[in-house]
């Protein structure tokens, strides 16, 4: 190829780079009225919640006879919404028949209350006796699967029994001369 024959495209690759359309006008913008809100100053609340998680976590190291104690202390104390919590974290964690039921119930009167002591240990009260409603879902759960089990278990024994059986009674049958087509032919 020569180069004459280059030229006109190159001349117009270059006028399609040189030309670049007309950028649109910008379009007015108006600026937004700032609206400041008035600041409302909230007064300190103490973290109440904190203290009762930490409690929780002592109470997962105590021992089962440590566990009773404290709930017999608690049980001493002032009924408010803190001992009630304190007491019902102890129940959950005794593994004692009814105990669960109990905790949940504490946790319940907290969750209801109306008092202003008991408004910021609320949703904690309402978790915890989720935990139990929870917790109580899966024990029973669990037992109707332990029954299952103690039943197939029961089945599987009295089939193998029934096994036994008949295979004393197959060794006790006579046994039977062979009879095929050679015990007939000399």
């Amino acid at each position: 190829m020569n180069a004459k024959n280059l030229l006109p495209p190159l001349l117009l690759c270059s006028a399609c780079a040189l030309h670049r359309p007309p950028e649109p006008a910008p379009l007015p913008t108006m600026a937004a009225p700032v609206v400041h809100a008035p600041i409302t100053v909230m007064p300190a609340q103490t973290d109440e919640v904190s203290p009762l998680l930490a409690y929780h976590q002592s109470l997962r190291k105590m021992t089962q006879g440590e566990l009773i104690k404290e709930i017999s202390g608690l049980s001493l104390q002032q009924k408010s919404p803190k001992n009630l919590l304190q007491s019902g974290m102890a129940l959950m964690l005794t593994r004692s028949p009814g105990d669960l039921a109990r905790a949940q119930a504490q946790f319940d009167a907290v969750a209801g209350a109306s008092e202003a002591e008991a408004a910021p240990l609320k949703p904690l009260a309402q978790l915890l006796s989720s935990y139990c409603t929870e917790q109580r879902r899966l024990a029973d759960h669990a037992d109707k699967l332990n029954a299952q089990l103690k039943e197939g278990q029961r089945k599987n024994e009295q089939l193998n029994d029934m096994l036994e059986a008949l295979k004393a009674i197959e060794r006790g049958l006579p046994v039977r001369p062979s009879s095929g087509p050679s015990a007939g032919v000399k």
